[in-house]
């Protein structure tokens, strides 16, 4: 009888390391994914539809917020602005995919490799990995969403947004350094 009390805590305690572990991990698979190149890895980790529409979302509130009020009052304005919007989602939609990161990885590594930024003096070596969550920041906004902030060089952040689906946690959203 006097082992019961023990066991429920041992339980407790297990579910609750369990529960605030599960982004740390996403967050190591989702670096990792990335590191290694790897799509099918990386779908596990990210909501791509939620993605595309929050980034789609963000570009299209900057590219109006850029034009300003003269342009949107003008009908060509508006008409360009709408264009804005279509070419942006496009390319957010053709981007934020499996394949479309894949695509940017590989030109990463061309970049890299043209740049000369490898991982050995070896001409032949490989190029630096991509390691966009290295010395990120992280925070539990509430039990269901976690945040990974990381800066770019000239110290802006980027806020990477992780969701709970269940018991998995998955990428939905990228806060982008847009002024």
């Amino acid at each position: 009888m006097k082992k019961l009390p023990w066991l429920v805590l041992a339980v407790v305690v297990l579910l609750a390391g369990a529960w605030f572990s599960g982004p740390y991990l996403a967050v190591r698979g989702l670096a990792q994914a990335i590191e290694t190149r790897d799509t099918t890895r990386l779908d596990r980790y990210v909501d791509f539809p939620l993605l595309r529409a929050n980034l789609r979302a963000q570009l299209n509130d900057y590219v109006v917020r850029r034009a300003g009020p003269e342009v949107q009052s003008n009908r060509i304005g508006a008409l360009l602005l709408s264009a804005s919007q279509t070419l942006t989602g496009t390319a957010v939609d053709a981007m934020v995919t499996p394949t479309g990161i894949d695509a940017v990885l590989q030109g990463h590594t061309l970049w890299k490799r043209a740049s000369n930024d490898l991982d050995s003096t070896d001409a032949y070596a490989a190029p630096r990995a991509a390691r966009p969550l290295q010395g990120a920041e992280h925070h539990f906004e509430s039990l269901s969403r976690f945040t990974a902030t990381t800066h770019t060089p000239d110290g802006t952040p980027v806020v990477f947004v992780l969701q709970r689906h269940g018991l998995r946690w998955k990428l939905v959203n990228i806060v982008l350094p847009l002024q």
